[in-house]
C-alpha cells in the first residue's frame, strides 16, 4: 500500500485526507504538514488514522513515503519542490501556477530525469486536457474564459492596483484580460487552471485568459477554445465551489483524487 505526505492542510489537503481515510484512495496518510499548526492539528482530530504532523514542510519527504501531495500554495512549490525529488519521492502539484516561474518549470523538469521520479498535476478544474495535449503540435490558439462570482476573487493581487470595487459589481464584468503568466501571477488563488490549460498546450505566453465576474452566478464556469491545423475544439466546465472554499471548484478536489486513486492501484487506465 502506497504511503503519502500531504503538504497542505485546507480545504483540499482536508478531502484528500478524508479520501484516503476512508479507503477510497488506498493509502495510507503517514505525514502531514500545514503553516498553520492548528490547521494540521484540526484535520488530524477528523482522521481515524492518524497521520504525524511534521515540525517543517522539508521534512515531509525525509520520510520512507513514496509521494508528496503539494495542496499549499505557488510559494509551497518553489520551496519544497526540489528537495522533494531529491528524496527519490514523486509529487502531485495542486498550486500548478508555480510551474509558470520558467526557473522552477526547469529546475524541476531536470530533477524528475535525474531522480527518476514524477510530478503528477490533475486536471483539476477543467476538462479536456486529453484533447488539447494530443493537437498540441498544431495548435494555433488557446483561450480561456473564466467566470466566477466576485466573492471567490477576493484577495486576488491584481486588486491591489485595481480601481474595480469588487462589492459593487451588479453585472457581468470583465476583471482581467491578458496571458496565462501574468493571469496565474495576478489572480494565484483562482486561475490555476490557465498554468495547467498552458502547459498543456502552447505555452503561457500564447495561451490567452478573461476573467469575468458575475454577481448573479453560483458556479465557477470555465470555457475553452482551442483551434488550429488539427480544427477547433470547445469545452464548457461549470463547477460548483467547493463549499469550504469558494476559490476552490469541486471539480478541483474530486481531480486531485481521481489522480491519487490511479496512482495507488493497479487497474485498466482509460485516457491518455
Amino acid at each position: 500500500m502506497k504511503k503519502i505526505a500531504l503538504l497542505g492542510c485546507g480545504a483540499i489537503g482536508t478531502q484528500i485526507a478524508l479520501a484516503i481515510d476512508s479507503g477510497e484512495i488506498p493509502a495510507t496518510l503517514t505525514h502531514v504538514y500545514d503553516g498553520s499548526k492548528s490547521a494540521s492539528e484540526s484535520l488530524v482530530e477528523k482522521l481515524k488514522n492518524k497521520p504525524i504532523i511534521v515540525e517543517n514542510s522539508h521534512l515531509l519527504s525525509s520520510h520512507p513515503v513514496d509521494i508528496v501531495v503539494e495542496a499549499a500554495s505557488q510559494d509551497a512549490v518553489k520551496d519544497v519542490g526540489l528537495s522533494v525529488l531529491q528524496n527519490k519521492r514523486d509529487l502531485m502539484i495542486m498550486s500548478v501556477g508555480a510551474l509558470l516561474d520558467e526557473s522552477i518549470y526547469d529546475i524541476l523538469y531536470d530533477a524528475c530525469r535525474d531522480f527518476k521520479k514524477t510530478i503528477y498535476l490533475p486536471s483539476g478544474a477543467i476538462a479536456g486536457l486529453d484533447g488539447i495535449k494530443s493537437v498540441r503540435k498544431e495548435l494555433e490558439s488557446l483561450l480561456i474564459t473564466t467566470t466566477k462570482h466576485p466573492r471567490s476573487l477576493k484577495g486576488a493581487k491584481f486588486f491591489e492596483n485595481s480601481k474595480i470595487d469588487l462589492d459593487k459589481i451588479d453585472s457581468v464584468t470583465k476583471i482581467f484580460e491578458g496571458t496565462a503568466k501574468e493571469a496565474v501571477s495576478l489572480f494565484p488563488a483562482n486561475i490555476n487552471v490557465a498554468a495547467l490549460l498552458s502547459l498543456t498546450g502552447i505555452g503561457s505566453e500564447k495561451t490567452r485568459v478573461k476573467i469575468m465576474a458575475d454577481p448573479d452566478t453560483d458556479k465557477n464556469t470555465h470555457q475553452i477554445e482551442a483551434a488550429g491545423r488539427f480544427g477547433k475544439m470547445t469545452f464548457t466546465i461549470e463547477n460548483f465551489p467547493d463549499p469550504n472554499n469558494p476559490k476552490t471548484s469541486r471539480l478541483a478536489i474530486l481531480s486531485a483524487i481521481e489522480t491519487l486513486r490511479k496512482y495507488c492501484t493497479n487497474e485498466i487506465q482509460i485516457g491518455t
